[in-house]
């Protein structure tokens, strides 16, 4: 099965939302109160939207945190999994007898 590219959330963020509405890394950073080098590391893949950014993009952009967290998470996640990360600590974490552990 053939896997499609990773898209950070800084992508996602810059392809659409700010570039549809004309909104430059400079005047979303101001209007969301931050400095302009943590939306161009977002969009560089360089940095992950954290929950402060996420409540600030939400109200900007009428979205939910969550949405924005998600978008993180998964990316996280996928990230992970691809580079065998997840098999690694897999490998290395003791499981706990006193639970019941489901595959």
């Amino acid at each position: 099965m053939e896997r499609i590219d990773l898209i950070p959330p800084g992508e996602i963020l810059l392809t659409e939302f700010m570039e549809p509405h004309g909104i430059s890394q400079t005047k979303l950073a101001g209007d969301l109160d931050i400095p302009q080098s943590r939306i161009a590391d977002i969009i560089k893949g360089q940095r992950g939207i954290t929950v402060d950014t996420a409540m600030r993009l939400s109200v900007y952009f009428s979205t939910s945190v969550k949405f924005w967290l998600n978008l993180q998470s998964n990316y996280d996640i996928e990230k992970a999994e691809r580079s065998g990360e997840f098999e690694i600590i897999t490998s290395r974490v003791r499981l706990n007898a006193n639970v019941v552990h489901m595959e």
